[in-house]
């Protein structure tokens, strides 16, 4: 039994590894099967213990086993967080949980602590090994260290831009998979490792309990004026000092695959089974255009030549030679200071390879917090150790001499239709942002406020849909539905079936008409001429759109 899962599992990653991934999240066994059906390539989701994520129901081993099954049949793969950093009386009970998971059918396990991968190393050998993001990878060096740990894929830190992502890809083998956030919430802490929740409420965010109070509401005060609030209120109530904004990349997926991004992470274990369904198509969708419109597939999906990112890598005689772009161009501002900051005077800002020129020759650097100090001079090895921690420098500071960015060859833009780009518009979600990857659009705060914006509801879902009578679809009722409302019901793989509710042909359970469907949790049908399948989720533009708390 334990071989045949092995050769499936390996024919699996062969068929992934031919495409981007998409991997969805699921807080249950619903979600894991909704984001299956909704076209995930991968799925990750918590057990009932040792996850990130203690706030959903989260599977059993039951689960996992069903789960499993249910994503293999069409080719998906399932991963399991074991993602927490364990206190000493845990490593006994991980030992055994890991030996348990490993006959459940899953595919990976996600790991944040080294003795933890060892551990899933020895006990678990068929199981892939990948790095959580609390790892904090932020360069090729760790990325390569783990691969020869047994890693074969790292999850990058959130705080990385593309050009980071470009450099690391360029530096590990080919087979190492990079996985990157492209949806969902951020973090106001390092790769999520905080001890904030830990010390005001005693619930430790680093074992999945986090109180998240980085969303709380916050205001300031100077001891001696009590009452007397500073500038940094955004209200008279006070000010959301902390609250990140989330993150949207599906209008950028091209630059992150073309990057080296060989898996998609849409973040929300914690979040509703419409959330899954309506992310992971876009996403998925997203990558079929990528796929079309870069030459790799044609619109069926049959492949044309094998897919490839385009960064270029170090042993490729065009490493140096392809001109910088924008994302190199505005690299490393994360270190170097604010965009728009002018340079050094005196500083190189052609590119960085103008820096390599004469570096043998270079003088001493002049440094005043080294003249404060005591000394007049840094010798090489500090500059360059201390340069990356000064956001005063210029870009050229930032690289040491000989360093090259890796290149990414030139491709045009893809093009999504205009229905795909407004579907993260149609879940609750706070303002958007691209999170770190452009340096010059960093993703920022919303002080004044810690809500959702929720100009959709989900008024229904289909329990089944019946061709007799011209069309009928059964629903279960959310909220409430009339004669001329507008909905949309989420379809798997393509754009949402648009639909107005007829003036008269709705029914109770029991086929007694009525004028509107007002009560939520009971099951009603309406004439739908559409085949729509089950569990699609029928939604509604909200009559006034509405910020709700978190």
């Amino acid at each position: 039994m334990t071989g045949t899962r092995s050769a499936s599992r390996i024919a699996g990653i062969a068929r992934r590894r031919h495409r981007p991934e998409v991997l969805a999240p699921a807080g249950n066994l619903r979600g894991l099967k909704t984001a299956v059906d909704y076209g995930a390539d991968a799925v990750y989701c918590g057990g009932k213990a040792f996850g990130m994520r203690s706030a959903p129901r989260n599977l059993s081993l039951a689960d996992f086993e069903e789960g499993a099954r249910y994503a293999h049949a069409v080719g998906a793969r399932v991963y399991v967080t074991l993602n927490v950093l364990p206190r000493n009386a845990e490593v006994e009970a991980i030992r055994d949980y890991i030996g348990q998971l490993q006959d459940t059918g899953i595919d990976a396990l996600i790991v944040t602590d080294i003795g933890v991968m060892m551990m899933a190393h020895q006990i678990a050998p068929d199981l892939e090994l990948h790095v959580s993001t609390q790892a904090g990878v932020t360069n090729y060096g760790a990325a390569q260290a783990l691969y020869e740990f047994g890693a074969r894929r790292v999850v990058l830190a959130r705080e990385m831009d593309l050009q980071a992502v470009r450099d690391i890809r360029a530096r590990i083998p080919d087979d190492m998979d990079i996985e990157c956030f492209v949806h969902g919430a951020m973090c106001m802490a390092f790769s999520g490792r905080c001890l904030f929740s830990n010390y005001l409420t005693g619930r430790d965010g680093n074992h999945g309990e986090c109180a998240q109070p980085c969303r709380w509401k916050y205001s300031i005060v100077e001891e001696k004026r009590p009452g007397q609030y500073y500038p940094i209120e955004q209200t008279a109530e006070g000010a959301y000092l902390f609250n990140s904004q989330d993150m949207n990349m599906l209008e950028h997926i091209d630059d992150l695959i073309d990057s080296g991004a060989s898996s998609l992470k849409i973040e929300g274990r914690s979040k509703s089974a419409y959330y899954v369904a309506a992310m992971t198509n876009a996403y998925k969708t997203a990558v079929n255009e990528y796929m079309v419109q870069r030459g790799f597939e044609d619109a069926d999906g049959s492949v044309l030549r094998p897919f490839h990112d385009l960064v270029v890598r170090p042993d490729d005689p065009d490493f140096v030679r392809i001109a910088d772009d924008a994302v190199e161009r505005n690299s490393d501002k994360a270190f170097s200071g604010m965009p728009g900051e002018p340079p050094v005077e005196g500083a190189v800002t052609e590119s960085a390879d103008a820096v390599v020129e004469g570096a043998e020759d270079a003088a001493p650097v002049e440094d005043a917090a080294a003249r404060s100090a005591g000394g007049a001079q840094l010798d090489e090895l500090s500059y360059r150790a201390r340069s990356t921690r000064r956001k005063s420098n210029t870009r050229e500071e930032v690289l040491p001499e000989g360093w090259h960015h890796a290149k990414c060859r030139p491709a045009p833009h893809v093009e999504l239709p205009d229905w795909l780009i407004e579907e993260p518009y149609k879940v609750a979600h706070r303002d958007y942002s691209t999170g770190f990857y452009y340096p010059e659009h960093k993703v920022t705060q919303n002080t004044d406020r810690s809500a959702y914006f929720r100009d959709w509801l989900v008024v229904g879902e289909v329990i089944s849909w019946n061709p007799e009578r011209g069309g009928r679809a059964t629903i279960m009722a959310r909220n409430k539905i009339e004669p001329g409302q507008l909905v949309e019901f989420v379809l798997p793989g393509e754009a949402p079936l648009a639909y107005t509710v007829p003036d008269d042909g709705l029914e109770d359970a029991d086929g007694v008409p009525v004028g509107s469907i007002n009560h939520p949790a009971h099951v009603f049908s309406l004439p739908c001429p559409h085949e729509v399948p089950a569990n699609a989720a029928m939604r509604s533009r909200t009559k006034k759109p509405t910020l709700k708390a978190a």
